[in-house]
């Protein structure tokens, strides 16, 4: 405790010299410290965890569609045919703001590449993000956003596939059962698409296919505690080595692209805000797509991604209008809910091992 100071005072005379008076005892209590005056003053504006997590959530939501929406704005509506580029962009941005995330704003702590072995695991994991995402970016050029997320849905079709493939694993019979509506879905919805595009259909394919085996080799190559890196550190390891990819390609597929973006931001200044814009939306769906697995679970993402696509779909055809048909919804749907029923049986599976 600290002894509380005390003053003599008296109206008209000097405390020193009028020792006689009756005095007067003002009690001024101890000045606390500096982190209790903090954490008093921060209760004004505290925020519950729900509502913290019901924020992140929607964050996470409004990066994914958003993002989504903007690169179909850019590549169909706005003419600007660059997918390799905008991809590349995407990967700076990424790298950028890792950068500053990790060794500035310190959302996570800064871990190193430790060997040459590991280096090369990590490029080959950028190489195929690169195919993915390219992919996909290249895809929203020919197809509408409802079929591109109707198609991304069957994901866990693939990871099945390679998984097996790859590392020989066995689903149990109720999960492999669980697909077949995934892919029956896509067949009903790919029949009665109306703006059904081949080449954009394939490449979505592989864009979902390079998304599962992204997954499954990440899940091979860095397992081992030395090796493994967070998911914040990989991006930031991942997104220049991508971007060194991509420029090659961009510079020979796409060899105006510098000119033609130039030339555009000179009549239409705009253009710099929506690239800008997007690649920030890019780096957030990362940023926010691992606040959510921290503040909620794995399994949690998983479910949020299913109606993710849904929601998605949705908005595009408000936003775009492109038509739809009620047969291409039910094929939707069934692919939807395939994959609800694939994540359950998954779980299941996961229960019944571990008490084996």
């Amino acid at each position: 405790m600290v002894e509380a100071q005390t003053w003599t005072t008296r109206r008209m005379s000097n405390p020193r010299l009028d020792s006689s008076a009756n005095d007067q005892v003002l009690d001024i209590p101890a000045t606390p410290p500096g982190d209790v005056r903090n954490n008093n003053s921060s209760t004004y504006f505290s925020v519950s965890p729900n509502v913290s997590t019901a924020m992140i959530i929607a964050s996470w939501y409004l990066s994914n569609i958003g993002v989504l929406l903007l690169n179909k704005y850019l590549l169909s509506f706005y003419g600007f045919h660059f997918p390799i580029f905008l991809t590349m962009l995407h990967m700076v941005s990424c790298a950028a703001y890792s950068f500053v995330a990790i060794n500035f704003l310190e959302v996570v702590p800064l871990q190193h590449i430790h060997s040459k072995r590991q280096f090369l695991k990590i490029l080959a994991l950028s190489a195929i993000f690169c195919f993915s995402v390219v992919c996909g970016n290249t895809s929203l050029r020919y197809l509408p956003v409802s079929f591109n997320q109707a198609i991304g849905a069957t994901t866990p079709f693939f990871t099945a596939i390679f998984a097996f493939v790859i590392t020989c694993k066995k689903e149990s019979g109720e999960v492999y059962l669980a697909l077949l509506p995934v892919v029956f879905g896509i067949v009903v919805a790919s029949n009665s698409e109306p703006l059904f595009h081949l080449f954009g259909f394939l490449v979505c394919l592989g864009s979902t296919a390079g998304r599962a085996l992204k997954s499954v080799v990440q899940g091979i190559l860095l397992t081992s505690e030395a090796e493994k890196l967070h998911s914040m550190n990989l991006l930031l390891y991942m997104a220049p080595m991508a971007a060194m990819i991509l420029l090659p390609f961009t510079l020979y597929i796409e060899g105006n692209v510098a000119a033609v973006t130039a030339e555009k931001a000179r009549t239409d200044p705009f253009i710099i805000f929506l690239l800008i814009g997007n690649a920030t939306v890019a780096y957030l769906v990362n940023l926010t797509n691992f606040l959510v697995t921290k503040h909620t679970s794995a399994l949690t993402l998983q479910v949020l991604g299913n109606a993710k696509s849904a929601v998605a779909a949705v908005v595009s055809v408000l936003i775009f209008r492109n038509p739809v048909t009620a047969m291409g919804m039910t094929g939707f749907a069934v692919t939807v809910m395939g994959v609800v029923l694939y994540s359950e049986a998954k779980k299941r599976s996961k229960v019944t091992s571990l008490t084996k």
